[in-house]
């Protein structure tokens, strides 16, 4: 009965608690995504992330044509701390059963 509890969800933060040492996806302001392995966390969404890929989009209008640049930059950092109040959404793995 107790590791049955254990992986229930009964509050948003228990699927946070449930992804610790797996990867995880994080949405942030300013148009940056993360994908790492979360090692920690707290109640304010404060994280410590691992073999983080970071994602930064930017858009540029080109001045001769006034179409949208769309560009990409990838980087790789080994470990991060994420401030919680920058956080939009956090997806768990996928999980199949």
């Amino acid at each position: 009965m107790g590791s049955e509890e254990e992986s229930t969800v009964k509050e948003p933060l228990d699927l946070i608690r449930l992804s610790l040492d797996e990867r995880i996806y994080v949405k942030l302001r300013s148009d940056r995504e993360l994908r790492g392995k979360l090692h920690a966390y707290d109640q304010h969404l404060n994280m410590i992330l691992g073999d983080v890929e970071e994602i930064v989009t930017t858009v540029e209008i080109d001045d001769e044509t006034y179409e949208e640049i769309v560009r990409a930059t990838r980087r790789t950092i080994p470990f991060l701390f994420v401030r919680g109040d920058g956080v939009i959404l956090v997806s768990p793995p996928l999980r199949t059963t």
